[in-house]
């Protein structure tokens, strides 16, 4: 976690958490009704939210929080949320922003299970899904062109990102392998390039 958010997250008052956390339930539960397409779909809200308007984060920040949170298991949406909440104030901000989140799916699926079959057999449902699902295509792409910058800085991360690419396309290597690889490279070749410049 960066220094200037750890800082940050341990200097706010008790009543600032309490509005943080506010903000951070209400801000979640919102966008929690639009995630189609799973977590990708609110990482351009996020951007647009926390790092351009509010500034509580960096895009490298985010990137992080990000790339932690799809490595770990469990539902990615989920665990961005809870990083996310804790980076901004700690316990009671990750509790609201998880809550949040998965609040309004809780509440859709039991509606949904609830008249299964006249969703399941209603024409109009189905052709707004594949609205819906065709909607998600650009929001997904404009989450990444925006963190590109953070996440591919120099010919290094282009050539990880090419590799995991063709990796995931071509072969039936576990996606989980090729984070760890990846992750474990990255320390071994930063460290070795940190080591030469000193000298």
């Amino acid at each position: 976690m960066p220094a200037r958010i750890e800082t940050q997250k341990n200097e706010l008052r008790p009543s600032e958490k309490l509005r943080r956390a506010w903000l951070l339930f209400f801000f979640f539960f919102r966008i929690g009704f639009f995630t189609f397409g799973g977590g990708w779909s609110i990482i351009a809200q996020m951007t647009r939210e926390f790092v351009e308007k509010r500034k509580w984060l960096t895009n490298e920040a985010l990137m992080d929080n990000v790339s932690i949170s799809q490595s770990l298991p469990g539902i990615m949406i989920i665990n961005c949320s809870v990083q996310f909440g804790y980076s901004m104030g700690g316990v009671l901000c990750a509790f609201a922003s998880a809550l949040g989140i998965a609040l309004p799916s809780f509440l859709i699926l039991m509606i949904v299970t609830y008249a299964y079959n006249v969703f399941a057999d209603n024409i109009y449902v189905a052709r707004a899904l594949v609205g819906v699902r065709a909607a998600v295509v650009p929001i997904i792409i404009s989450a990444i062109l925006r963190l590109r910058k953070a996440a591919l800085k120099d010919a290094l991360g282009w050539i990880f990102a090419s590799l995991a690419l063709l990796l995931c396309l071509f072969t039936n290597v576990s996606r989980a392998l090729i984070i760890l690889v990846g992750g474990i490279a990255g320390v071994l070749i930063l460290n070795a390039r940190h080591r030469k410049e000193e000298k």
